[in-house]
Parts: structure tokens; sequence; C-alpha cells
């Protein structure tokens, strides 16, 4: 855990893309033209009835002055856009693959690019920089057209670019771009001007006339002053931080009231931070250099020094920017951009300024993604895409790495065959590294939606994510790699997300650890982690001012009424008992608020408020006392519970009023909230059904038509209502006597699944020993199983589970004289939900354990599993219906099921029929020609021999 790793050949250093080449070259010249495209669809299933609809593709037209390009289709607009710009670099015979230039090419172009700035042509162009230009000369005295260097570096990118190739320990040290400019510009006497041991460099001779003419002409009517909020942050803890007013007028430099501010007479003596939050932020902090700037004027390059500041670190302001801040700094969104020649401005607040720091924990992002930042709560699980509220974990990972100025994550992504996952899903080996993974995709983070890739994918598959994360300079700092499998390629990498953001909550909470709890807490999570480069990237950051406002850095728990004396009487819930509760996996929606109040409620200080709250119960999605109070409402009712202080930062990042806010501090005082429980929707059936059953009951019920297969050495199953497949892909995994599959449903979607699924898997499981060899034809039917086909009479087996409720019972009775009397197979195994086991799916409150089992099932008024069932039966009821039919058709039946025990209350959780047919001499005729029905379509059929 000492030693970091070496990045890579994935990641390289940033260059130019192929579209920004062809921009510094031919400018607005350069036309590209995005048009949509239909092209042929390869639906990878031979013989597949149903029309697919393919993905969007766009294809992109480039047009140069001497000739067009076009590229090939791509999912995404910019690929295309990206393709055409190749294919015109290629054409060019630019070669985007040349080496990066060296350390003294970079100066050499270091050097022209400072020359062009200070050019004529530069001053009118549309440049964040040469807004400044034209700012300084509006300056008087000896300060006109004085530019600070610090407005340079941090203005211009290629600059910086061309410094981090001449020596790569800027990107640690920003401010070592100074002294690169400022050499540059010593090596530039004919053209400018730099006074020694000053930061601010001018034309030693004026622009002309008209060229100042025609960049003026540019810019609009500004009103006559600019008036923007800042915050002032002290550089001694001590002092409180407090709100700043900048007024700049019309003719003045926004610099030079910085400066006043700061205590300076020189605004060319300012330094400025990287930006804080989105690249395209003008949110900075600024700050005073000595009287002196001690700048390294040597003549090696490689080898420039940071000379130490030799001023007093502001904790604060540094933890914030993740670069050292020295003396007393303003925080303020204010300056030039590429959109136009006016000054940007955006009031920093208080409010924002508490925000960006608990934004600095990745709890922190998520908090302020919902806006419920004294409600909600990094989940603790990653269940599915619907449920999950606000940002991403994916999305929050990145911008966690953004902020502490770290590579994008890299994520590794690995299928796995089912097979495979089945056996490493019992075994203590990663599949993240195992051998048996079938292909491993490798990608970084580009702030969009993971795209599942078709190659990646095999049919039956699991997936697996590893992330690792490296700094700037390229050394691994952290990677995990779950032992876990997802069906879902996006779930795999979420949830592998969420693993490191929960590490990094507990981590940052307690920096000061045991090396053995944190060897403990990186296994919980597994985290291999390189101690050294990670304090030095991320800890240091925050430890800098830990002491102030460590309690932020981790999840603080609240303890229920802890300032009202510990009372459980002051939770208060209210309204009528309408028995719609909420269950692990619910999805609720609440209506809440959150107020200061003093003891004894004398007064009351409205903090935060949100009329539509979503949230999964169970996750930890929200603070605990509130998901505990929830637990106990039913929809409808409303409560009122009471909670110590949480830290200080929360509340005033959440107060709309801060003045208010910090009164109320300042008196013992403590947080009410007030909750509504508007509605709740019960998790699906099969993630209850995963909840409480291993395997899931799903994989009982293949496991138990399989046994029936084995025991009647059936050679010939029909599924009825056999949807995207899911019990015909599953039995291929099985040896068994199967040589005919055949399977029927009504949504021509599912069945292109299906069809896709199965040919996939019978085309690969072509071994001697699969267990699908004896497979020798497959069949899919598009049709309602309550019609009659005669093309799968006489099969073995059939089967039908968890179907029949999915109908009216109407429909259900007639399917099953339709089955025994017309399709007649030897076998029919039909499963249904119990509607008895509800009661523990749901986790209902029973009424005592002492009670009689049958009344304590009666007495339960349950839903449904699912919202789509028409109907649920207890067994009586299923029962009764399954022996009509069989003693109505000559069959015999017996009843079992999977989930539960037959002679334990409330019995199986999925209630079983195995019908039986009853032989009788007229059945040896079959069935005749002229009796021939064919009312199926036919969507996919697969024969072996072919």
């Amino acid at each position: 855990m000492e030693t970091g790793g070496s990045l890579v050949q994935a990641i390289r250093k940033p260059t130019l893309t192929p579209k920004a080449i062809i921009h510094q070259k031919f400018g607005s010249k350069a036309s590209y033209t995005v048009e949509e495209v239909e092209e042929p669809t390869q639906n990878g299933c031979p013989g597949l009835a149903i029309l697919q609809k393919g993905p969007c593709l766009y294809r992109c037209s480039l047009d140069l002055p001497d000739f067009t390009v076009v590229s090939g289709s791509f999912k995404k607009k910019k690929d295309a856009e990206q393709s055409a710009a190749q294919i015109a670099l290629e054409k060019l015979g630019i070669n985007l693959s040349a080496d990066s230039p060296t350390a003294e090419e970079a100066w050499r172009e270091l050097i022209a690019r400072v020359k062009y700035i200070f050019s004529n042509e530069f001053l009118p162009a549309l440049h964040p920089l040469s807004s400044h230009f034209k700012a300084a000369l509006r300056r008087v005295g000896d300060l006109n057209a004085s530019v600070p260097a610090s407005v340079i570096a941090i203005c211009d990118g290629k600059l910086n670019n061309l410094c981090k190739i001449i020596n790569p320990t800027v990107e640690s040290h920003p401010l070592l771009v100074l002294s690169y400019i400022m050499r540059a510009a010593a090596g530039l006497p004919e053209l400018v001007v730099g006074a020694e041991g000053q930061l601010s460099i001018w034309r030693k001779d004026p622009y002309p006339p008209n060229v100042i003419e025609s960049s003026i002409s540019q810019q609009s009517d500004v009103a006559e002053s600019i008036t923007t909020m800042a915050i002032y942050i002290p550089c001694s803890p001590e002092k409180a931080v407090e709100p700043v007013i900048l007024n700049i007028s019309s003719t003045g430099y926004y610099f030079d009231v910085i400066a006043q501010i700061l205590g300076l007479s020189d605004a060319n003596m300012v330094l400025v931070s990287r930006t804080i939050g989105k690249a395209s932020s003008e949110t900075r902090f600024y700050f005073a250099a000595p009287k002196s700037y001690p700048l390294d004027m040597s003549s090696d390059l490689l080898n420039a020094k940071v000379v130490p500041f030799g001023g007093p670190l502001n904790a604060r302001a540094s933890s914030l920017c993740g670069q050292d801040i020295y003396g007393d700094s303003i925080l303020a969104s204010i300056g030039y951009t590429w959109k136009g020649q006016d000054i940007f401005h955006e009031d920093v607040t208080l409010q924002s300024y508490y925000r960006m720091l608990i934004s600095k924990i990745p709890s922190g992002v998520y908090k302020l993604s919902r806006e419920a930042i004294l409600a909600a709560e990094l989940p603790l699980t990653f269940t599915t895409k619907t449920n999950w509220k606000g940002s991403f974990p994916r999305e929050i990972l990145s911008s966690f790495c953004r902020q502490y100025r770290l590579l994008e994550p890299v994520f590794c992504v690995s299928s796995i065959p089912l097979k495979v996952s089945s056996e490493l899903s019992r075994s203590n080996n990663k599949p993240g590294v195992s051998e048996s993974a079938d292909q491993e995709r490798e990608y970084t983070n580009e702030n969009e939606s993971v795209d599942v890739d078709p190659k990646l994918v095999v049919s039956g598959s699991s997936f697996t994510c590893e992330i690792k994360i490296y700094s700037k300079c390229q050394d691994l700092i952290l990677e995990c790699a779950p032992n876990v499998l997802y069906k879902k390629q996006n779930d795999a990498v979420q949830s592998a997300s969420l693993k490191v953001l929960s590490w990094l909550n507990a981590y940052l909470k307690d920096i000061d650890m045991s090396l053995e709890k944190e060897k403990q807490l990186a296994n919980v999570f597994d985290i291999k982690f390189y101690r050294q480069i990670f304090f030095k990237e991320v800890v240091k950051c925050l430890s800098v001012c830990n002491c102030q406002h460590n309690e932020t850095l981790g999840r603080k728990e609240p303890e229920l009424n802890g300032v009202v004396e510990n009372d459980a009487s002051y939770i208060n819930i209210e309204g009528t008992d309408s028995d719609l509760c909420p269950s692990n996996g619910s999805l609720l929606c609440v209506c809440y608020s959150v107020s200061l109040v003093t003891k004894g409620e004398l007064q009351k200080e409205l903090l935060e408020s949100i009329e539509e709250f979503e949230f999964e119960m169970g996750t930890g999605a929200v603070i605990p006392c509130l998901e505990a109070v929830v637990s106990q409402m039913s929809v409808g009712q409303s409560a009122c519970f009471y909670t110590e202080l949480p830290p200080e930062d929360l509340v005033l990042a959440a107060a709309k009023d801060l003045a208010n806010a910090l009164a109320f501090l300042t008196s013992p005082c403590c947080l009410e909230y007030s909750i509504i429980l508007l509605q709740v929707t019960e998790p699906p059936e099969d993630r209850m059904e995963q909840a409480l059953f291993n395997p899931p009951l799903s994989k009982q019920r293949v496991e138990y038509a399989v046994q029936q297969i084995q025991e009647f050495c059936a050679t010939s199953l029909v599924d009825f209502g056999c949807g995207s497949g899911s019990l015909l892909e599953s039995l291929l995994e099985y040896p068994t006597s199967l040589e005919t599959i055949a399977g029927v449903d009504i949504s021509q979607k599912s069945l292109s699944r299906a069809a896709k699924v199965l040919h996939s898997k019978l085309v690969m499981k072509s071994d001697f020993d699969a267990p699908c060899r004896s497979i020798k034809s497959a069949i899919l039917f598009d049709g309602s199983i309550t019609d009659f086909d005669s093309r799968l009479c006489g099969f073995d087996l059939a089967t039908c589970l968890e179907v029949i409720e999915h109908m009216e019972e109407e429909q259900a009775s007639l399917f099953g004289d339709i089955v025994l009397s017309s399709f007649r197979p030897r076998v029919l195994i039909v499963s249904t939900p119990n509607y008895e086991y509800n009661v523990v799916l749901q986790k209902s409150n029973l009424t005592s354990h002492e009670d009689d089992p049958e009344e304590k099932i009666q007495s339960q008024s349950c839903k449904f599993r699912n919202h789509d069932h028409k109907f649920e039966w207890t067994r009586e009821q299923f029962q009764h219906w399954a022996s009509e039919l069989a003693v109505r058709h000559k069959y015999r039946v017996e009843f079992s099921g999977v989930g539960g025990a037959v002679d334990l209350e409330p019995g199986f959780a999925s209630q079983i029929a195995v019908f039986r047919r009853v032989f009788l001499p007229e059945d040896a005729d079959g069935l005749k020609d002229e009796d021939s029905v064919w009312q199926y379509k036919v969507i996919w059929e697969w024969n072996r021999s072919m």
C-alpha cells in the first residue's frame, strides 16, 4: 500500500483532437454538416421474422476550401465529426500520432506564443486574454497597458500546455507558469517590457490607433458600473469568512478593484488560482504576491524550481482550490470569456462558499445534486437505474476526480459467460482479474451514459467492473475490483463506482485512522490504494483545514431527539393509518421541511423544504433518523421529530437566509423535521423475491422443470407465455433429454429478444459436451395461448410459469381448458404466486406469534406482487381451479411449489400444479390431418441440421 503503480498505455498525455487541428488550420472556413442516416440492421439472428429497428446513426460531411470528405456512420454526432476531421487530416498528410515536441521545441513555441499575444493581430481577436488587454488600455498612469502576468497564465491554455511539456511539475505547481512567461518576455526585448522582480508585462511601443479603434468598436455598450458579490477569506482561521461587494466602473479594470480590497496598490501583484468547479467556470481565488515575488529565472528549463512563497498559507482557501493559496484571499466569479468581449460576472454568496465546501466529498456532491442537503445521503447500494435519484455514482466519481485535479476514472468492464460466472460466484477469486473473463474493455469516463458494446455482450453473460484512478502525473492512486457479478454492464459500472465513493466517504471521515483499521476498510470495499500518492493528491487538500470542519468530511448520523432530552414522545405521527406502509425496496415520495428551532420552540427558521422528494427505502438514501420515522408511517400520515444539529457547514449550505441561520446558531437549538408520506410504490416482484430467496425463485422454478424433464425423459417441451425466453435459455445450461423446444407469446418484442438469446446460445454452445448439445430444433411462435395451433400438439412436456396471473381469471380458465383438451401434453406444469405468502414478502405487521396461523394470514390485506397481476390466488383457490381442470380433461394433478415449505405457513411462495395425462385407447389415434389448425405465426426457427 506504500508505493504507486504506473499508468497503462491506455492513458496518454492530452493531445489535440482532429477537429481541433482542423479548426487551427482553417477556422471558420471548415464547415461541418451532420445528417441522420438509415442503414441495414444486423440483428445477429438469422431467420428472425420480426423487423428490427436499428440505432439512430449519423454521418458528417466536412467542407474545406479545396475538397470535401464524408465520414462513416456513428451513434454519436461528435464521433462522426471527429471521423470526418481525421479523414481530412489524412488527405492533407498530417499525422496525429507524431511525437510530442521536445522541451526545447516547446520553449521556442512558448516564446513565439508570447510574441503573438502582444502583436497587433491579437488585440482585435475574440479571446478572453485580448479582452484583458483592452481593459488594461483603460488603466491610467504608469499602469496603462500593463497586463498582469497572472492573467496571461490563466487565460491562455496553449501557454499552459507548452509549460507542462517543458516541465511536467507545472501541473502540481501552477505558479511556475509565471516564471516561464516572464523568462519568455525577457527574450523579446524589442517587443515587450517587464520590470525586474515584478509580475507585469507591457508592449514597448503603443498599439497603432487604428488597431485600438477596431478593438474598442467590437465591445457593446455597458452599464456605468458592474456590481457583483464575492467572498473574503482571511488567512487567519480565527477570522470569519465575509461577503464583499465588487464595484467595477465601465472604464475600470476589475483587477484593480480586487487589488484595492486586498490592500494592494498595484493589481499586477494579484495572483490568480485555477478555476474552482467546472473547467468553464470563472470562479477563482485572488490573492497577493509578496512585494518581491521570487521568480526562478535560471537558464535550466527542465529544472525550474518552486521558490518558497514566504507568506502564511490560507488553509480554508487552499482546501477548496486544491492549490496553495497564501495570505488573505477573495473568491469571485468574474472574468472575460470566449462568448463575448464583455465582462462576465456571477454572485458568489456565503451559501455558495459552504456548498463548495461540502462538495469536496462524494456525499456532499450527491446532497447538492438532490438539493436535499439535510435529508439526503449517498446511498449504500445501487439497486436499479429507475430507483436511483440524483447524480449517478459514475458521475459523482468523475466530479470528485475533477475536484482534486485527477485524471478521469478508468473503467475495465469484463464479460463473463454464465457458466463461468456461476462458478466464480461460489469462489473467492475476483472475477475482474480472472483468466476466465471472456472479454475486457477499458475506457475512461467522458461524462456520458455508458453504452453497451455489442461485441462485449455475450448472451447469458455477467459483468464485473474494475476501476482505476490516476493522478495528473499519471501515477496510480487507487483501484477497486469488486467480487460481484451483474447482469447489466451499467449496473457493474455504477456499483463499482459507488464502492469507491463509499470508501472515500468513510476514509475522509477518519483520516488519522490506524493502519489496521485502514486495511480493514479497504478490504470491505475491495479497495487497493497507494497511501503516499493518495495523501499527496487528495488528503493534503483536506488536512490543511481538517481541524476546522473535520466533521463535515464524513457521514455523521444525528441521534434522534438528542437535543430535546431524548424523549421518544417528540416523534409525533398524525393521520389515519391507510395500511399502505413502506418496506425495503419501496420507492417513497414525501413532502418535508427542515427548520432550525430554539429550545422550547420559541423561534423557528426554515432551512430546507421539498414538496415531492423520492427515495428508495432501505438503501441509506436519506439520513437514518428520517428513514426510521418514515418506516413507522403509512400513506397520508404526517410526522414531526427533532434531531441534533449536523455539522455547521451543512446547515449554512442549506440555509435560505444565512444571517438568520447564523443568529440561531449562537444559541442552543436543534433541527425540526416535518414530513408527509405522499406515496409508496412497491418494489418489483423479482426484487422482493431475490431479497428472501437464494437461489432466486426464478432459478428454483427452472430447476423444478429440469427435474420433471429428467423424471419423464421428455424429448420435447413447449413454454406457453415464454416472454423473452428466460426459461428456454436457462434450460440450455442443463444436461437433459430434450431434443425440441418451442415457445409461444403475444409480445413480438419479447420474442425477438428470445430468438437472439437462443440463437446465440445454440450456435455458441456447439461443443460436443455442451449441455444443450441434445437440442436438434427450436421454434418460437407469435400467438395467444388461449388459441389452438396443431403444430404444438402432443409435446412431452408443457410449461406455463408465472403467466396465468397476468390474464383475467376467465382467460386463465380458458387456457387450462384448451391446453388440456387440445394441445394435450403428457405433462403440464403451471406455477403462479401464492397470495398468502405476500405477507412475508411485503413484511406486513403480524398481530401476534401466538395467534392461529390461518387467522393471521386471513387478517392481512396484502397488495399483489406486480402491478400487472390481474389476480393472485390462495392455495385453496389454485387447487380448486387445477383440480376441476384435471377431472374435466382426464388428467391427474399434484401440487408442490418453490420458496418455503409445504408443512410451514404460509406454504410455498410460488405454488405449482403438475398435470399428468391419463392415457386412454383413443389417444393412440393422434391428430388427423384434417384437424390441422395453424393460428400462430412462426417468428424464428432453428434446426441443427441446417
